[in-house]
């Protein structure tokens, strides 16, 4: 290589350095502005990043009142006497009881965002207290963050719901902020249970050895047919001066409760009657017969199809085969099942199963030919259980002791005056229905009530069920379904 080729390589490696050195001044300089630049809008954004945070967690926090409303529904112990009247079902009919809806479906909430059905504002000193200083109030559920300023509940945005809940909440730091959400609920229609006991057929036969199984405190008793009792003193009379206690019938002299009437289709036999009496001798004032078909056994009816759907959105969904064995939703047909003990203890007092849909073999409607059998055999069960076929009761141990209240006394509706009562012996607490029959194979105690579409046998005298009616059920309050529900699509931030 010659000398003026040597010196231009060379050349061109130190251009080559120099352009290396002034890329990495370049990026060197670029970092330091950027990094200046971050200091500085970090210096100014600290009240801008402030004010979102506050103003999500004010958001958050009406939002999360909106739910103590929707609990107001679901529990009356914790609903403010101020608007409890007005959170209970105010519409319906003798027939179909009560209801949030009348019978084109409009809800019972009519007002506007201007003339609301129900308004709360803090500004008051009544509504303050309800809002944030109350037991029943905002304050623990909002963590001491923030506090209410304004409530309102009014009528639906969108036909089929039931209303519109607008909360307004503020934080409680140096520079509050307060902001507004609305949603609007919908309710679950299923329909109340006005008695202890609902029966579609006759209960119990003309013949020793066939009287009812079938004992009721607290409640009605509603059979579609005719009722046959053993004795005449079988029968329990409703008199106000009756103990509210958890005693059974066969515990007591003789068998009297403040709230048990008989509402029969056709009439009452007595197997044993008085000397000289008939099978048809005088019976107590709370006996009803002749109800069917004018002025009608009042019963409550279930739809399949609504209560399927229910299932499948709130509860749990099983069919039933011809050998007795739940298969859940989606099951292949080479599942073998699970048996009805497995899917349906309950451990423990709280352990609620909530709405559980038992359907037909063939997941058809009931009918004659597509009803499987249930058997029960679990020592506790807790939650409403919907069997679409027949249902056999064969509790296996002692069952579990309830806390419960009994109803409140005829003619009132306080919470107050119902009576707290320890019952005993338990083994299902909740709701039995079955559109089939009803056969007791061990005796069984009950608190809720139990409906079924045929008749309740039972294996012989002696084996029976018990049942405290729990009178929540005829307001459409069911542990484990919701009343009401948040309509999806409906959540909005006002401002």
């Amino acid at each position: 290589m010659g000398m003026g080729e040597r010196r231009a390589s060379e050349f061109m490696h130190l251009c080559d350095k120099g352009h290396v050195l002034l890329a990495a001044l370049m990026l060197i300089f670029l970092l330091g502005i950027a990094g200046m630049t971050s200091l500085y809008l970090a210096g100014q954004d600290g009240p801008g990043v402030s004010a979102m945070k506050e103003d999500n967690v004010a958001q958050q926090l009406a939002d999360g009142a909106a739910d103590v409303v929707m609990s107001w529904f679901h529990d009356p112990s914790v609903t403010p006497t101020s608007v409890a009247g007005l959170l209970v079902k105010r519409q319906g009919d003798i027939t179909s009881g009560p209801s949030f809806f009348d019978s084109a479906g409009r809800s019972q909430f009519v007002g506007t965002v201007d003339r609301p059905d129900i308004m709360l504002d803090a500004a008051n000193q009544a509504d303050n207290q309800t809002l944030n200083d109350s037991p029943s109030g905002f304050y623990n559920a909002l963590g001491g963050l923030g506090r209410i300023l304004k409530l309102k509940v009014y009528g639906p945005l969108q036909p089929g719901l039931l209303s519109t809940v607008e909360v307004t909440a503020t934080t409680v730091d140096r520079r509050p902020v307060a902001r507004t959400v609305q949603l609007q609920l919908g309710a679950v229609s299923i329909p109340a249970v006005r008695a202890a006991v609902q029966v579609g057929q006759a209960l119990g036969t003309l013949q020793p050895g066939g009287e009812s199984p079938v004992l009721v405190h607290w409640g009605d008793q509603r059979v579609l047919g005719d009722l046959a009792v053993q004795r005449v003193e079988d029968l329990v009379l409703k008199s106000t001066a009756a103990p509210v206690t958890g005693q059974s019938y066969d515990q007591m002299l003789y068998a009297q409760d403040r709230w048990t009437e008989y509402w029969i289709g056709g009439t009452v036999s007595v197997i044993s009657p008085p000397p000289g009496q008939g099978v048809n001798p005088p019976l107590p004032e709370n006996v009803h017969l002749y109800q069917y078909p004018t002025p009608g056994v009042r019963l409550d009816r279930w739809d399949y199809d609504s209560l399927k759907k229910m299932a499948l959105r709130w509860g749990t969904y099983y069919r039933l085969d011809r050998v007795g064995q739940l298969h859940p939703q989606g099951a292949s047909d080479s599942d073998q099942g699970i048996a009805p003990a497995d899917a349906l203890e309950s451990q423990i007092i709280g352990d609620h199963r909530g709405l559980v849909f038992i359907d037909t073999v063939d997941g058809q409607p009931p009918l004659v030919d597509n009803m499987g059998t249930l058997v029960l055999d679990t020592d506790y069960f807790e939650g409403l259980l919907v069997v679409q076929g027949h249902m056999v009761l064969r509790p296996r141990a002692a069952g579990k002791s309830v806390p419960v209240l009994s109803p409140s006394p005829p003619e009132t509706q306080s919470l107050g005056t119902r009576v707290p009562v320890q019952l005993s012996g338990i083994h299902v607490n909740g709701v039995l229905y079955a559109a089939g029959a009803i056969r007791i194979e061990r005796s069984a105690r009950l608190y809720g009530a139990m409906m079924a579409g045929q008749s309740v046998t039972s294996i012989g005298t002696g084996t029976v069920i018990e049942v405290w009616y729990n009178a929540d059920l005829a307001q459409g309050l069911f542990r484990g379904l919701p009343v009401v529900y948040r309509a999806p699509g409906t959540w909005l931030a006002k401002y």
